[in-house]
């Protein structure tokens, strides 16, 4: 068979098989199913089903001779027709779509307890995670799991002070698990040096060959998750709005604090 004709085929709107069958009668310009079926490889039930769609396509031509089908091929500007066909109710299913939008938006709305998640990239995307974690008017606990190591490498310096002052201002206290790497042991009295202690992080250390995360998966708020992915500066992440998550990750958190000596 032609394989550049069947592409094209396939670009014109036929299914893979659809485009098989078509082009068999393309080259024979009529035969029988078995015969239709033998020459594309496919078995006769499929056969018959893809030659019932071209026919109701208006493709291929369906004539009874005797007791059997036969099928002829239709000129091919009706394969034409049928592009522009499609190309047309496409259009008509998009502008219904648009019309139906703010009727679904209201309804989707409405359905209780769904997960609220956006999706970041980019340095800047981090950054906006890390303005959401002060975001708040009350204070409250933040823990996490952290590869702190990686944060004097990806945060501006002038960002991080205005982060850790704002947690100050607000009194969010901190737990964090993080590797044992000197990097990470020095990280606390390095960068909270000018912090009321009170505020200081309260960290746990586990072996760092053991547990080589370059992540961070911070809880916060009243109901909310960030994962943050900072391995090779490929900086990607999500927020997760949703309190039963926020409590299982808690719950995750204090589990993984107490197994830690």
């Amino acid at each position: 068979m032609a394989t550049r004709i069947l592409e094209r085929l396939k670009k014109a709107g036929l299914s893979d098989k659809a485009a098989v069958v078509y082009e068999v009668l393309l080259e024979r310009g009529g035969a029988y199913p078995s015969a239709i079926a033998k020459e594309a490889r496919l078995n006769r039930s499929t056969t018959y089903k893809i030659l019932l769609d071209l026919s109701v396509k208006g493709l291929v031509t369906e004539i009874k001779k005797g007791s059997k089908l036969y099928y002829q091929i239709e000129k091919p500007q009706k394969l034409v027709r049928f592009a522009k066909m499609r190309v047309e109710q496409g259009k008509e299913m998009q502008a219904t779509a648009e019309e139906l939008l703010p009727e679904l938006e209201g309804l989707y709305s409405l359905v209780p307890n769904k997960p609220k998640i956006t999706y970041f990239e980019g340095k800047e995307g981090m950054l906006s995670v890390y303005e959401d974690h002060v975001r708040v008017d009350e204070p409250y606990e933040m823990v996490a799991w952290a590869n702190t190591g990686h944060l004097t490498e990806f945060f501006p310096i002038d960002f991080f002070k205005f982060y850790k002052k704002e947690k100050e201002r607000i009194g969010i206290s901190a737990r964090g698990i993080v590797p044992d790497t000197n990097k990470d042991k020095a990280f606390i009295e390095e960068q909270y040096s000018y912090i009321d202690k009170k505020y200081w992080p309260k960290i746990k250390h586990i072996p760092a060959a053991q547990f080589p995360f370059k992540s961070e998966i911070t809880v916060y708020g009243k109901n909310k998750v960030s994962i943050l992915n900072l391995e090779n500066k490929n900086y990607s992440g999500v927020i997760i709005e949703d309190p039963t998550i926020h409590q299982m990750m808690r719950m995750m958190f204090e589990l993984s604090w107490n197994g830690v000596t």
